[in-house]
C-alpha cells in the first residue's frame, strides 16, 4: 500500500518492524506461570501482543519480527491463528524463538541481545530502518509519524519519550532534549532530588511541545526505536545486551539522537497492578485506551463465538466479552472474558476474569463433579472482590475472594496476592464454600 502524500518521505518497504516478547515476566507472575507476558489475555478478548502488532498493521508497517523466549508456546498458537496475510501483500508476522547456534549457546541476555542474535534473519528483508518495540505496553500510535520525524531530522535514532511527573520519572530511564528535540542527556531511573531538577523538560520547551502543565515534567523513554539499518549493525557489533542501560547511553555521544515526544495514553501493563488498573479502566464510561476506533482497530484470533446471553441481572460498568452465560448476577466495574459462566446470585466487583478457552460439555461436567471438582466458570452465591481470575479456573459455590484484611503479597493454597489484589491462576480450583 503507498503512503499517503502526508508520509511520503516514510516507505512502509524501507521499514521492519521488531516485537520484543519478552523475558520471564516475572512482575506479572502468577498470570506467566505457564505463559510468556505478551499472551497475558487483555480487555476480555484480546492478547497483550495484540496492541503492538494492531499499531504496526494501522500505521501500514506489515513485516513484523516477534522474539519470543520464555513460556512461548500459547503465544506461539495465538500468532499464527490470528495473523496471516494474503499471498500478495508481503506482509508477516514471523516468530523468531531463542535457539542455539555455532556462533551463540546461550538464551537472549537483554533487549539488545535479542536483537543482535537475529540481525541474520532481519538482513533476508530489504529494509532501511528497524522499528523496535516492547510487547507488554497498552497504547495507541500511528508509527508513521514516528518515522517522518525520525527522516525529516536527519536522525541515527529516535527515542519516543513520553512525559512523566516527578513521583513516577524515578521508575524509567529519563531523556533530556534540546530546542531541536535532540537527545543530549539520558540517566536510568534516577532518584536524586537534585538530579531531578536538573532533568525536568524547560518552561520554553514544554511551550514548543504545547504542553500545560504547572508540575514538573520529565521526558520517560517509552522503549521505542527506531534505528538505521547501519547504525543499528555497528551499535550491536559489541557486546553491550539492552537498549536502554547501554547502548542508547552510548549512542548520545556519538550519534544523531531524537526524541519522539508523545502525549497520548500510554501504560506498561508489566505489572500485577498496572494490569490490573489498566483493565479496569476499560470498564469506565469514558477510558483512556478506546478499542472502539474505527480507524485503528485492535486485532485479535477470529473466534466465531456466539453473543453473549444475560439473563436477568445487574450491570454497572462492565465489559462482558464474547459467548458468555450469566445468569442473575451483579457485576460491577469489572471485565468478563469470553465463554465465561456466571451462575445466579454471583456478585463479581472490581475484578477481571480471563474466561475459558473451551465449553465444558455435558460428558466433561459430570465426570468433574464425580471427582469433586466445580463446573468451569463462577458458582452460585459466590462473591468475588479485587481479583484476577485466570482462564479456565472452577470456582465453586458460595465462594468468597477478597484481599481485604490480608498481607499485600502472599502465596496460598491454589490462590496469591499480589499489590493487594487476589489471583487465581489459570485452571485453578476454589471449591464450594471456600473463603479466601
Amino acid at each position: 500500500m503507498e503512503l499517503p502524500n502526508r508520509y511520503s518521505l516514510v516507505h512502509a518497504r524501507d521499514v521492519i518492524s521488531v516485537i520484543l516478547g519478552g523475558g520471564a515476566g516475572t512482575r506479572l507472575f502468577p498470570l506467566t506461570k505457564d505463559r510468556s507476558k505478551p499472551a497475558v489475555p487483555l480487555a476480555g478478548k484480546y492478547r497483550i501482543v495484540d496492541i503492538p502488532i494492531s499499531n504496526c498493521l494501522n500505521s501500514g508497517l506489515k513485516r513484523i519480527f516477534l522474539l519470543t523466549q520464555f513460556n512461548s508456546s500459547s503465544l506461539h498458537r495465538h500468532i499464527q491463528q490470528s495473523y496471516r496475510f494474503d499471498d500478495f501483500s508481503a506482509g508477516f508476522v514471523e516468530i523468531m524463538a531463542a535457539q542455539q547456534t555455532l556462533d551463540s549457546t546461550a538464551w537472549y541476555q537483554g533487549t539488545a541481545d535479542a536483537v543482535r542474535q537475529n540481525l541474520c534473519h532481519f538482513a533476508n528483508s530489504s529494509h532501511k530502518y528497524v522499528l523496535i518495540l516492547s510487547g507488554d505496553q497498552l497504547y495507541q500510535m500511528n508509527f508513521r509519524q514516528v518515522l517522518e520525524q525520525h527522516i525529516t531530522s536527519g536522525a541515527e535514532v529516535t527515542v519516543a519519550t513520553i512525559p512523566v511527573n516527578r513521583a513516577n520519572a524515578g521508575s524509567f530511564g529519563i531523556m533530556q532534549i534540546d530546542q531541536e528535540e535532540r537527545i543530549v542527556r539520558f540517566v536510568e531511573k534516577p532518584k536524586d532530588p537534585a538530579l531531578l531538577d536538573s532533568l525536568n523538560i524547560s518552561g520554553g520547551l514544554l511551550s514548543r511541545l504545547d504542553i500545560h502543565s504547572q508540575e514538573d515534567l520529565y521526558l520517560a523513554s517509552m522503549g521505542i526505536y527506531v534505528f538505521n539499518r547501519e547504525v543499528l549493525q555497528k551499535a550491536l557489533s559489541g557486546k553491550d545486551v539492552d537498549f536502554g542501560k547501554h547502548v542508547i547511553p552510548k549512542l548520545i555521544d556519538t550519534g544523531r539522537l531524537y526524541s519522539y515526544v508523545y502525549q497520548g495514553y500510554w501504560e506498561d501493563i508489566g505489572t500485577i497492578k498496572a494490569f490490573y488498573d489498566a483493565n479496569l479502566d476499560l470498564a469506565s464510561e469514558v477510558p483512556q485506551f478506546n478499542f472502539f476506533d474505527t480507524q485503528a482497530p485492535v486485532y485479535t484470533h477470529a473466534r466465531y463465538l456466539p453473543a453473549s446471553k444475560i439473563v436477568r441481572g445487574r450491570f454497572d460498568k462492565a465489559v462482558v466479552a464474547d459467548g458468555c452465560v450469566i445468569v442473575d448476577a451483579h457485576i460491577e466495574h469489572s471485565i468478563i472474558g469470553i465463554r465465561s459462566r456466571i451462575e445466579p446470585g454471583a456478585i463479581i466487583r472490581n475484578s477481571i476474569l480471563m474466561g475459558l478457552d473451551d465449553y465444558e460439555t455435558a460428558g466433561e461436567l459430570q465426570a468433574g463433579l464425580a471427582r469433586g471438582l466445580p463446573p468451569l466458570g463462577v458458582g452460585c452465591n459466590t462473591h468475588i472482590e479485587r481479583a484476577i481470575i485466570d482462564k479456565n479456573a472452577r470456582i465453586g459455590e458460595n465462594v468468597r475472594i477478597s484481599p481485604f484484611g490480608k498481607p499485600e503479597n502472599f502465596d496460598g493454597d491454589n490462590y496469591y496476592i499480589r499489590d493487594g489484589i487476589v489471583i487465581v491462576p489459570k485452571g485453578g480450583v476454589i471449591r464450594n464454600g471456600t473463603v479466601l
